[in-house]
């Protein structure tokens, strides 16, 4: 038997591949069930100099995502004893990750993609995990998908629950029990689950708050979230608000670039004194590898280093070389808040975690992005669940 904590990417596919194999699993969750058309009004960013998005309901932050499927840590998971070679191939199968056709490119699109050429870059379709047979191309990817086109975490916990695991929503985990060394269950407000394997999979902020409880080891001040603020600017009727997003990449070192529309970009206009509609913004995600620079604790910090604006500030420009040559006009250039959509690294392996993903108590595992070693600077999912899927073997043959 195992009890696993959290729903998201991790934890669903560590209770998928585990009742599949016949194991009795309890998926407990600190959020409600939902359905993913509504996964927009289960935000709960947290607040910090950089803000850090999350959703908290069944499915997680996968719920929310751009369905971007991209390898991403190989050589880092390798250097910590962990090759996943294998299982990024089963989940990309899985997933169903390939390029979109062509039908699903937008004007938008196109014209940041043949913008980006003309400069000499090296521009990419994004493998993405979006059936494209049902995609309707509404640039609802990050509110919830209404047609259940891309792939999220929902998709294993509701295999999972049909292979006889039981699935338990608005249930929030508030302590690891602990006995000899042992882990013998969680503790939700005044009910105990009882159990000799737990799997943490909470995310990054809130799983290594429960090792800090059971006087375990954390990695929780290197915080990384893979910073990003989208620049954008006025081309008028070009309708990209519509698209799928996040539909092309353009990869350097340590960030990269995607055509993404924010409806912060249309405030930030407004505060300019610039009036434009959704449908005349074009805009490019900058999305850094941040330094592990921040804390959790009963608060959360995360800030940007001089590193990290120098990353900001050299991806801006190219971003707004693009805008440019892709026909927006310099004057009406904005770019959004800071954010950040991937936290991760507070339970990193090697220092929370074994390469088994176990911790040093007995039978506590944790499968997030906490563990992860280092940041991705790109979108992390598709590694996630090939990682999860590697936990899973390694739990089965304890």
């Amino acid at each position: 038997m195992v009890i696993v904590v959290g729903s998201g990417a991790g934890g669903a596919t560590v209770t998928k591949e585990l009742a599949a194999q016949g194991i009795t699993v309890t998926l407990l969750e600190k959020g409600p069930a939902i359905e993913e058309r509504d996964a927009f009004k289960h935000y709960a960013n947290v607040d910090a100099e950089v803000q850090i998005m999350r959703t908290i309901c069944l499915g997680g932050t996968t719920i929310v995502s751009a369905g971007n499927g991209v390898r991403c840590l190989e050589e880092e998971l390798r250097q910590v004893g962990i090759d996943l070679r294998e299982e990024f191939e089963e989940a990309e199968k899985e997933l169903g990750v390939g390029v979109l056709p062509d039908s699903l490119f937008g004007e938008g699109t196109r014209r940041i993609m043949e913008a980006a050429t003309n400069l000499g870059l090296d521009v990419k379709k994004m493998p993405k995990f979006i059936d494209p047979t049902k995609c309707k191309s509404n640039g609802r990817c990050s509110f919830g998908c209404p047609e259940a086109a891309k792939w999220s975490a929902l998709n294993f916990v509701k295999m999972a629950e049909r292979l006889g695991a039981t699935i338990i929503p608005n249930m929030q985990v508030d302590e690891v029990i602990v006995k000899n060394g042992e882990v013998n269950g969680v503790r939700c407000g005044d009910r105990i689950f009882c159990d000799d394997t737990v799997v943490l999979s909470g995310g990054a902020l809130e799983t290594p708050r429960l090792l800090k409880r059971a006087g375990l080891p954390t990695s929780s001040s290197s915080l990384f979230v893979d910073t990003f603020t989208t620049i954008g600017g006025v081309l008028e009727g070009i309708g990209f608000n519509k698209e799928v997003t996040m539909n092309a990449v353009i990869r350097f070192d340590d960030f990269l670039l995607s055509p993404h529309f924010s409806r912060r970009l249309e405030a930030c206009m407004e505060r300019k004194g610039i009036r434009a509609s959704p449908e005349d913004i074009l805009g490019i995600m900058v999305k850094i590898k941040d330094e592990e620079v921040g804390v959790i604790d009963e608060q959360v910090e995360k800030g940007v280093t001089n590193h990290d604006a120098g990353l900001l500030s050299e991806g801006a420009s190219l971003a707004g070389s693009i805008l440019e040559e892709a026909g927006v006009k310099p004057s009406t250039f904005v770019s959004t808040p800071l954010r950040g959509a991937h936290p991760g690294g507070t339970a990193k392996i090697g220092v929370a975690v074994d390469r088994n993903l176990e911790t040093g108590v007995s039978g506590l595992y944790v499968m997030d992005a906490s563990v992860l070693p280092a940041a991705p600077g790109a979108p992390p999912l598709l590694t996630i669940v090939a990682l999860a899927k590697y936990a899973a073997s390694r739990i089965m043959m304890r």
